[in-house]
């Protein structure tokens, strides 16, 4: 998937300017093979990065990367989304220094795992499950058997669908904010 640097802080824009094969700072995109995709569209280029799990974007705004070798540029401005930029010039480092994108500099996300159960619940509310239900698949049929008249479990099957419902109504922007 394919971001524009609007949506996605993580997206780096770069410039192209050729340079020759021995250059110390060149870049050459062939180098990566299958690893990398080239998109070309709109008088600009984008270059993703992916190994299945994780992904590295560039949105070339100048040049080419498919003329050879080439010195990228980063034009780099502004506060807001400076954390972003510079975790993402760390992962091309890795990436051109070892040829892979390091685990380490994709740390995992804490809320991941409460937004996999938003969208189980929202799938199951979206195939006609009552929330009972959800709760038993989510929790387990014991759970619910001993918890669901206290409406602990309910309460939070009915808070996993508010979110749910937020993040389908474009929420799910927010999750790329740093």
């Amino acid at each position: 998937m394919f971001w524009r640097p609007e949506a996605n802080p993580f997206v780096l824009d770069t410039e192209a300017r050729p340079v020759a094969a021995g250059h110390p700072d060149a870049f050459d995109v062939r180098r990566f093979g299958s690893f990398a995709t080239v998109l070309c569209g709109g008088g600009q280029e984008h270059v993703l990065f992916g190994d299945g799990l994780r992904h590295l974007q560039l949105t070339v705004t100048a040049g080419s990367v498919l003329d050879g070798p080439v010195c990228l540029h980063y034009p780099l401005s502004g506060l807001r989304r400076m954390e972003a930029k510079v975790l993402t010039l760390q992962r091309l480092s890795g990436l051109c220094r070892l040829g892979r994108l390091r685990l380490s500099l994709y740390p995992p996300e804490r809320r991941a795992g409460r937004w996999a159960m938003m969208l189980r619940a929202f799938d199951g509310a979206a195939a006609g499950a009552s929330q009972r239900d959800i709760a038993a698949v989510l929790y387990g049929e014991r759970a619910v058997r001993e918890d669901w008249q206290a409406g602990f479990l309910r309460t939070r099957v009915q808070r996993l669908l508010s979110g749910a419902r937020t993040m389908v109504r474009g929420g799910y922007r927010k999750l790329l904010d740093p």
